[in-house]
């Protein structure tokens, strides 16, 4: 795949780019290590202080940064927009939490000298998706760079222009050189990376068949990886719930970043006594989106990333209909130029139908008519996919028994699923491992160190076999 941008909104090349050569490479990689041993020794604040001025500049610079994005993958202005003060807060989170993050933790009945700390582990890269290509890459970067890893990031493809200004935006912010860098290669030269002897750890968002490579291969050089991969996400609507409000949230849920989002929802499991009132709400609340010129103001929703983005949902939709499937609205791909796609309602989906078994990457839902919570409950996990789940209920018991029976890394309850710097966020399943955000996130690139330090004749509290 070419590095260049091309706006999905008129399939317009603007620019492209030279990959890096194999020497400018190596440069890059050997820049990274040396820069890791001078960063992990700046003190935690001056680290801190990098990261909370990146988040100051987003804040400032976001109107620039949201046409950037817009312009590379297609999400409306006004979600750009917010998705770049997202970024400034993800920042400030870390800055102001990184100092308790690091902070070495006492062991319970030891002394002074007894005690877990955590370090950096070394050079972190980066395989980031486009379809949020600054907050994906801040998420990451906030808390690996405050914890004194450095990062690579190898972003994708079709976003050079964003990953080129998120390595300006470090530096514009006070990183040393070499700190967090950008690398502009394809999706070829990415293990040739992850096995460089300078490389400690990867982190992927992505799909299954990306996320497998990258942990193969870091797996067989015994390197640690997060994985935040696909989802199918349900979003489940019992009895009791407030109807209307549950369906103008759910078109919301699913029509977000054009509907290009792992945690978007996108399977609709709804009670019969309230299936009618939602579906017949739902769709006409889909059918009022307007999709357009994702620069304009006024669009929900804009083209999809690419044309075999588009290409690929529309044969999902088309699948989905052969087997049984009923189209409620939208379907099809409108005359023109660009990349855009009807907001689609599909219902009576098969159960192995590609609506309710795969990933759909764009503005297409699919409802299910369940008669009561069990099932509803059975229906939200039968799927590949654990990443998030949202539960419409008035009933606090049943809110409860959802979020403990809900195969997911997160469970919302009468709101939409959401990342939020502060809470962990990750799945389970096919939909990856680990967890970025929160202190878990901080965490998961650090080493975790045991330290007991015994001194004259004082001898240690536990048994010395292991």
């Amino acid at each position: 795949m070419a590095i260049a941008t091309v706006n999905p909104a008129t399939g317009e090349t603007i620019r492209t780019f030279e990959p890096l050569t194999d020497a400018a490479l190596d440069e890059r990689l050997a820049l990274a290590g040396a820069a890791f041993h001078r960063w992990r020794r700046t003190p935690v604040a001056e680290r801190a202080a990098v990261v909370r001025r990146a988040g100051e500049i987003l804040e400032r610079r976001k109107g620039e940064y949201a046409r950037l994005m817009t312009l590379e993958m297609g999400k409306t202005l006004r979600a750009a927009e917010e998705e770049a003060a997202k970024c400034a807060v993800g920042c400030r989170y870390y800055a102001d939490h990184a100092e308790a993050f690091l902070t070495p933790t006492p062991v319970e009945g030891g002394g002074r000298d007894e005690y877990v700390a955590y370090e950096p582990l070394g050079v972190v890269l980066a395989v980031m998706p486009w379809n949020f290509p600054f907050w994906q890459v801040i998420r990451f970067a906030a808390p690996a760079l405050v914890a004194g890893n450095v990062g690579l990031l190898k972003h994708a493809s079709n976003v050079p222009q964003c990953a080129l200004a998120l390595e300006a935006l470090f530096a514009d912010a006070g990183a040393p050189a070499g700190v967090f860098q950008t690398l502009l290669i394809g999706a070829d030269r990415v293990e040739r990376v992850l096995v460089d002897p300078s490389v400690a750890a990867a982190t992927l968002t992505g799909s299954e068949r990306a996320g497998g490579q990258v942990a193969a291969t870091a797996g067989a050089h015994v390197k640690k990886t997060v994985l935040e991969l696909g989802g199918s996400d349900p979003f489940v609507v019992l009895p009791s719930a407030d109807v209307a409000r549950a369906a103008d949230v759910a078109v919301k849920a699913r029509a977000i970043n054009n509907g290009q989002s792992c945690i978007a929802a996108k399977r609709f499991i709804v009670a019969d006594e309230v299936y009618d009132e939602f579906r017949d709400r739902f769709v006409r609340g889909m059918r009022a989106l307007t999709v357009g010129d994702p620069m304009a103001p006024t669009t929900d929703v804009g083209p999809l990333a690419s044309a075999s983005i588009r290409d690929d949902l529309a044969g999902q939709v088309e699948r989905s209909v052969a087997m049984g499937a009923r189209l409620l609205t939208g379907g099809r791909a409108p005359a023109g130029p660009g990349h855009f796609y009807e907001p689609t309602v599909l219902e009576n989906v098969p159960p192995d139908a590609p609506a309710a078994r795969e990933e759909t990457f764009g503005p297409v839902a699919a409802l299910f008519r369940v008669a009561d919570a069990d099932e509803a409950i059975r229906v939200a996990n039968d799927t590949p996919f654990g990443l998030g789940a949202s539960v419409w209920t008035r009933d606090r018991g049943e809110a409860e028994r959802f979020a403990r029976e809900i195969e997911s890394g997160q469970v919302f309850v009468n709101a939409m699923v959401a990342s939020d710097p502060r809470f962990p966020f990750g799945g389970v399943k096919t939909s990856g491992y680990g967890r970025e955000l929160g202190p878990f996130g901080l965490r998961e690139f650090v080493n975790i160190k045991t330290v007991r330090m015994t001194f004259g004749d004082g001898g240690a509290g536990a048994s010395e076999t292991e």
